[in-house]
């Protein structure tokens, strides 16, 4: 009896450390999981889509938002928004970033200021509108 007790709490302080040692503690965001490497962006730029077509946007320093179909050529974003790989709508409002899954009908604020990419990429705005990027 003490021999198949001292074996079962080994197995247990075991299966515990393997645990412990095998768990990864991922970021959500949307049901996703990411790397938390993140960089800030060399030119500021991200990608997004607006009726399946891709687009390079920015924002200049009062978080105006502006987009190139050639990465040369901008022009303002009059409606001010852009979407993410699963077709939510962004847009920057009242100093935070949101989002609309019904086409503008409802907004939230975006949890953490982050989204997917059309590509993959997850990006980020900090408090100052800095944007910050790392790969899925």
């Amino acid at each position: 009896m003490k021999k198949s007790l001292v074996l079962m709490t080994s197995i247990c302080l075991l299966s515990i450390a393997y645990l412990k040692a095998n768990t990864v503690t991922p970021v959500s965001v949307a049901h996703h999981y990411i790397a938390e490497e993140w960089s800030k962006a060399k030119d500021g730029i991200w990608e997004g889509t607006m009726d399946n077509k891709t687009y390079w946007y920015k924002l200049d320093k009062n978080a105006k938002l502006w987009w190139s179909t050639n990465g040369k050529k901008w022009a303002a974003v009059e409606n001010g928004m852009w979407a993410d790989k699963e077709g939510k709508w962004l847009k920057i409002g009242d100093g935070k970033l949101w989002w609309s899954a019904d086409k503008g009908a409802n907004w939230a604020e975006v949890p953490e200021w982050k989204w997917e990419g059309p590509k993959g990429q997850w990006y980020k705005f900090d408090k100052d509108w800095s944007l910050w990027v790392t790969k899925a």
